[in-house]
């Protein structure tokens, strides 16, 4: 984390954090990180925030996140970022919230985003089970296309 640090343009106004493949976590947060902000660490994961309406609500998140072990890796991350929000979230209105996911391939798996909505991470969770069920064919596709599905593509009777 110190050579990432190090190595980005005002680094005392960013909150970085890092989980690796063996689930190694690291955090910085700069001097400079507006409002209230907290990073938690925790076994394979890690939570910050900032201009936060309670300090809590990066431990929170890493409950909520540790206590669905069993869970997929999305849904585990749709639920850390609820029980934010539920303990307190950021200071003003939540508008937006992302999820972006990496497995086994250097490109992302997911990468879904929801911004300017009354209700974003309820939106996210929505769009996530729309796509969890479909993440694992586009990415046989992108590896090897003869073995995915062809969704009824004319002429491909896989």
């Amino acid at each position: 984390m110190a050579e990432v640090v190090a190595g980005t343009e005002f680094a005392e106004f960013r909150q970085l954090t890092a989980v690796d493949a063996n689930g190694d976590v690291a955090s910085y947060s700069g001097e400079r990180t507006l409002g209230t902000y907290r990073t938690v660490e925790g076994e394979g994961v890690v939570a910050a925030g900032n201009l936060l309406a309670s300090p809590d609500v990066p431990a929170a998140m890493v409950g909520g996140f540790m206590a669905r072990e069993e869970d997929h890796l999305g849904d585990r991350l749709i639920y850390a970022l609820g029980m934010g929000l539920a303990s307190g979230g950021e200071a003003g209105p939540v508008h937006s919230a992302g999820l972006v996911l990496v497995d086994k391939v250097p490109w992302y798996v997911a990468d879904l985003r929801v911004d300017w909505s009354d209700d974003p991470i309820g939106d996210l969770a929505r769009l996530w089970e729309l796509w969890k069920p479909q993440m694992n064919d586009y990415l046989m596709r992108a590896l090897d296309p003869t073995t995915a599905p062809s969704y009824g593509v004319p002429g491909d009777d896989r």
